[in-house]
């Protein structure tokens, strides 16, 4: 599962304020939020970046989708709307090389992101 701050997550050996979790991926509370509600969606398989994902890992990246759009739902976050971001190596502002889904809400977000 990589030896990341987020490959230790999922295999539980640091703790975590998950949400979310099926046999694909993991959804934890950011520990420094950048909105009200800021979570981290994983897939458990590790993928560094999204320009190191292949055509296999299509279906998987899919799943991260989802899980954070029915995450959304689910919690009363979709009707006013969310913000999903995937940084992509260091100008793109990713600090854990642990491919991740960030969910940002309960906040107005603006244009650009910065």
């Amino acid at each position: 599962m990589g030896d990341t701050i987020f490959g230790k997550i999922i295999r539980r050996e640091i703790p975590a304020d998950i949400v979310y979790e099926d046999d694909d991926v993991l959804a934890f509370r950011d520990l420094n939020p950048q909105a009200p509600v800021h979570l981290l969606f994983v897939p458990k398989k590790p993928i560094a970046t999204l320009d190191g994902a292949t055509p296999a890992d299509a279906e998987l990246l899919g799943k991260v989708l989802l899980a954070a759009a029915a995450y959304a739902r689910r919690e009363g976050l979709a009707d006013q709307g969310y913000r999903t971001v995937i940084n992509c190596n260091e100008y793109g502002g990713q600090t854990v090389f642990h491919l991740h889904l960030h969910l940002l809400a309960g906040r107005q977000m603006h244009w650009p992101p910065g």
